[in-house]
């Protein structure tokens, strides 16, 4: 079960997790942990700042997806998703969640 706790800022959601034991909140894997060149299935997009959540969504990043790290140079990482290939950085790679 999730609770969603608005923000004073507009636009900004913060999402914490009931339920969780730590062991659970560690088998979460974002796309940050992620190996080069394997393909993976969205399991989630974690719901943080509404327009991030937005714009993955355009690239067709949503659950039940699949999603192939293609690189990681510095901060940015490589993905495609649908036959097209993105650029994103760290900060929308760990909104990822991945099955």
């Amino acid at each position: 079960m999730s609770i969603a706790i608005f923000n004073q800022l507009p636009g900004k959601v913060m999402t914490f997790m009931q339920g969780r034991n730590k062991k659970e909140s560690d088998d979460a894997k974002s796309l940050l942990k992620a190996k080069v060149s394997q393909e993976y299935e969205i399991k989630e997009v974690v719901q943080g700042d509404a327009e991030m959540v937005a714009f993955l969504f355009t690239l067709g990043c949503f659950k039940g997806e699949t999603i192939t790290l293609i690189s990681v140079l510095s901060e940015t990482y490589v993905i495609s998703i649908k036959d097209s290939r993105y650029s994103i950085d760290s900060e929308l790679a760990k909104l990822i969640i991945l099955v």
